[in-house]
């Protein structure tokens, strides 16, 4: 333990990362507190007008501050050496400035998670380890009026700080008292206390920040809604009813007293929907999307704050969906298209007569297969999904109707309702059905491995969808988890497969979280764990993953999507996972596009009257 007079002795130097509202908040009154304090953000504009008008709060806190240690790269920190670093960014914004942050770690440095939500510190003890992170839990609020001019709207003190393994309480103690002094009110608590201030705090957002993003609300707004205040309170039981079966005790008439505070919410908006009404990603994953993840771990229904989260993931997938639809109205003037499709067999595309083309808009790829009547695939090729510069998909389509005559079209996947050329659209589940079901039909499991999603599909005797499962809660385990994490490793994807092959390591990564899993990443390579090692322990923990879910061993199981494609070893894992031999489709990729022409095929010969395809054979 330290000793409390010689620590506020030291000539204290904090770091604070992330100048939003509250990273600037916490830097006035760190630098009013007496501490050294340099101040680290990635926007230019921003950190210029710092330099020259210093930063400015107003509103529920009036101050002003001039800051002389003014950095926009966190890994130039290092000339500063602090011995605290105070992450007040976004959670989804953690991570990459984490990877820079672990190379200024030394004896001394110690991090402060001040940020939302429930388990965001873990990103942390993952990268620094347990003794050296402490968790702020912040009671106060504000919007950017200008980049450097914050409008506090509320402080409800006080705030909470605490050291997560309880080693460094008097380190905590004494910050805590230093900004006391100053008018920002905080105190410290033991290990086991923040987690129910983490918990509570969460509840308060979680029951209006969502809800305010979705119908663009002030908090004000959303409780003068009579109808809303029902679905309100109910969204705070789910979460209470959970956070006691992780043994966080509240007061009885907690939900009352969360209500009474709520009402006094003014006309501002929570930074969650501030975030969801600028297009921007949110935190919902560690607010309601954290209530319902532990919900299902003790069995325990949370169906308003699932409700919830997904109509915020709904709303942020706009996104996507722009990306995606400006590829598809862009008019490239380059012939790299034409290029890509060189490999027609014109003699094929000339005999082929009447053909069929289906189209997977994916969340990462996208997908083209022409079958021609008796379902022969003449032709496939993929483009990745809101790629501008190297492909444009204008081109594909003109020389795919050039070269083959397409009667009918049918476009599925996660953009199939912005495709305006399509002929009709089917959900990816039932072309994944027919596409599999050409080949091997009867009863049987499809797992297909995407890049946002994993769908397991289970097909009756007559090859119609019997019943399905798709986890889009979040992207673990699909093919942008596997990229993601093979680039943390310095891992080439095209090599992974077969380094994976090489080893013979079962321990798999305890999280399914990409950001989580990440941090984990990183604690492997620190350890020295050789990268094959590493490739078979991904690799497990998506197996594992899938042998959880709702696969029926009784029948044959196929793998298709473009995960399998590229990453083969799979095959052999989910076979041992599952107990099972598993089998993959010949061209796992173009799967769902074929299942996509097969629908348009059959969609337009059902719309010819009977008189005609009798005469036309």
């Amino acid at each position: 333990m330290e000793n409390p007079e010689n620590i506020s002795a030291k000539p204290l130097k904090i770091a604070v990362v992330g100048l939003g509202p509250v990273g600037i908040i916490l830097a006035v009154h760190l630098k009013e507190a007496g501490f050294e304090v340099a101040v680290c953000d990635k926007d230019k504009i921003k950190i210029n007008l710092i330099r020259n008008e210093g930063v400015k709060l107003e509103g529920a806190i009036s101050k002003q501050a001039y800051f002389e240690n003014i950095y926009t790269d966190v890994l130039d920190l290092k000339k500063f050496d602090p011995d605290l670093l105070v992450f007040a960014l976004k959670t989804y914004q953690t991570l990459d400035s984490l990877t820079d942050a672990v190379k200024l770690d030394n004896e001394k440095l110690k991090v402060m998670c001040a940020q939302n939500g429930i388990d965001s510190e873990l990103m942390f003890i993952n990268a620094f380890g347990e003794s050296k992170t402490l968790r702020l839990v912040i009671n106060f609020a504000g919007n950017l009026n200008a980049p450097n001019i914050v409008k506090v709207s509320f402080f409800n003190p006080p705030n909470y700080l605490a050291s997560m393994d309880d080693s460094h309480i008097e380190f905590a103690q004494m910050i805590s008292d230093r900004l006391t002094e100053v008018f920002l009110d905080t105190k410290t608590l033991h290990s086991f206390e923040i987690l129910k201030r983490i918990w509570e705090k969460t509840i308060l957002n979680s029951a209006l920040s969502p809800l305010c993003g979705i119908g663009k609300l002030t908090l004000k707004e959303a409780m003068e809604i009579p109808d809303s205040l029902e679905l309100i309170e109910v969204v705070i039981q789910e979460a209470v009813e959970v956070a006691e079966a992780e043994k966080i005790k509240f007061e009885d008439d907690f939900i009352r007293k969360c209500m009474r505070y709520l009402r006094k919410a003014g006309h501002h908006y929570p930074s969650l929907a501030v975030d969801l009404i600028n297009n921007r990603p949110t935190e919902i994953d560690f607010m309601n999307g954290k209530i319902v993840e532990y919900g299902q771990k003790h069995y325990i229904r949370t169906s308003l704050n699932l409700a919830l989260a997904n109509m915020v993931k709904a709303m942020s997938f706009k996104t996507l969906q722009t990306n995606l639809t400006s590829v598809i109205t862009f008019a490239s003037t380059g012939d790299s298209a034409k290029k890509r499709l060189v490999n027609f067999d014109k003699a094929r595309a000339a005999e082929a007569g009447d053909c069929y083309l289906g189209i997977d808009l994916g969340s990462a790829f996208m997908k083209f297969a022409v079958i021609d009547e008796d379902e022969n695939i003449l032709f496939d090729t993929v483009l990745k999904t809101a790629n501008r510069d190297r492909i444009a998909l204008k081109h594909v389509l003109e020389a795919v109707n050039a070269e083959y005559r397409i009667k009918y079209s049918c476009a599925t996947g996660y953009g199939r309702k912005h495709f305006p050329d399509a002929e009709m659209i089917k959900t990816e589940i039932n072309c994944a059905a027919s596409a599999v079901s050409a080949y091997f039909p009867g009863e049987k499991n499809i797992i297909d491995i995407g890049g946002e999603d994993i769908k397991i599909i289970k097909c009756d005797g007559y090859n119609s969808v019997d019943s399905f499962y798709m986890n889009d809660k979040c992207a673990a385990g699909t093919g942008s988890f596997l990229t993601e994490i093979a680039e943390k490793a310095d891992i080439k994807v095209s090599e992974m497969s077969n380094l994976a092959s090489k080893s013979k390591y079962n321990v798999e990564l305890n999280s399914f979280c990409t950001v989580f899993a990440k941090t984990e990443i990183m604690g492997w390579l620190y350890n020295g764990i050789p990268i094959d090692d590493i490739s078979r322990g991904i690799y497990l923990s998506l197996a594992n993953k899938i042998a959880r879910l709702r696969v029926d061993p009784t029948i044959p199981t196929y793998v298709i999507g473009g995960v399998i494609a590229h990453h083969p070893y799979l095959k052999a894992l989910l076979s041992e996972k599952l107990k099972h031999e598993v089998h993959v489709v010949e061209k796992p990729q173009f799967m769902v596009a074929f299942g996509a022409a097969l629908t348009a095929k059959q969609h337009f010969l059902k719309s010819i009257p009977t008189d005609v395809i009798e005469e036309h054979t």
